[in-house]
């Protein structure tokens, strides 16, 4: 038996990395996954590949939000879980960020968890979860990243507060916070169509040998597997919480 048997979850940000392994891992434990993404073709290959549902989705819209959930009922009846996964990372030092970029992470990274929590919950069975992805960046500060860090702050805010309103419905809501994973959005080398992913992976563990103290970049199996644990009752007593996953970078500095 599969840790997610019988329960319907929609995965945002599906086409690739954390949520595309999150909606593998989920379908392997028997999940019935709705898949959602703006990279319509990318997704749509994932989902026929493990048998999931695939939705476009702009997690900025209201009625696409709507949609997604619509269609996860009318294909399986119901809904139990969520996984807030969609999100953008911008670059930029805070004082020389423009208004637009700052409000366009805001639109996607907060905007969207908002809505996905607002509209989910609504339509959720009693005893869902929901799960928040959030970063090391929500729980510290990171130079060049500050609409990203801050709404990512923000997601950890919006988790308590949904975990306090839906504790009565024993529907738990968590956080993840993940530091350097080797995806798309923080490895841009990946998105090269010549390169070769095991290089581009291994200079990203370069980069972050000296700062984080497992000496390497986290994999998106990696933070897959805390969304299932936080998505199934292996976390039954647990709800409200941000989960740090960052191969030990928030514990400090070495200096030896």
């Amino acid at each position: 038996m599969g840790k997610l048997d019988g329960r319907v979850v929609i995965v945002t940000g599906a086409a690739r990395g954390q949520g595309e392994q999150e909606a593998r891992l989920f379908r392997e434990e028997g999940a019935r996954v709705v898949i959602t993404d703006v990279l319509d073709d990318q997704g749509e290959r994932l989902a026929k590949e493990i048998g999931a549902r695939y939705v476009h989705l702009d997690v900025r819209s209201e009625a696409g939000w709507q949609a997604a959930v619509a269609a996860a009922k009318d294909a399986y009846g119901h809904l139990d879980g969520l996984v807030n996964n969609a999100g953008i990372l911008r670059f930029h030092h805070l004082v020389d960020t423009p208004l637009d970029e700052f409000m366009e992470v805001v639109r996607v990274n907060q905007a969207g968890c908002f809505l996905g929590i607002r509209t989910a919950a609504a339509e959720m069975a009693d005893g869902g979860t929901i799960v928040n992805t959030a970063s090391y960046t929500g729980v510290t500060g990171m130079a060049a990243v500050g609409a990203y860090a801050a709404t990512k702050h923000a997601i950890v805010g919006l988790t308590r507060v949904a975990a306090l309103e839906l504790a009565r419905r024993g529907i738990r809501v968590n956080a993840m916070c993940p530091g350097a994973i080797d995806t798309a959005m923080s490895n841009p080398a990946l998105l090269d169509p010549g390169a070769d992913p095991e290089e581009a992976s291994l200079g990203m563990d370069r980069l972050y040998r000296k700062l984080v103290p497992l000496g390497r970049a986290g994999r998106p199996e990696e933070v897959a597997r805390l969304a299932l644990f936080l998505s199934c009752a292996d976390s039954s007593y647990i709800t409200g919480q941000p989960f740090v996953i960052d191969g030990g970078w928030l514990a400090g500095v070495s200096v030896i």
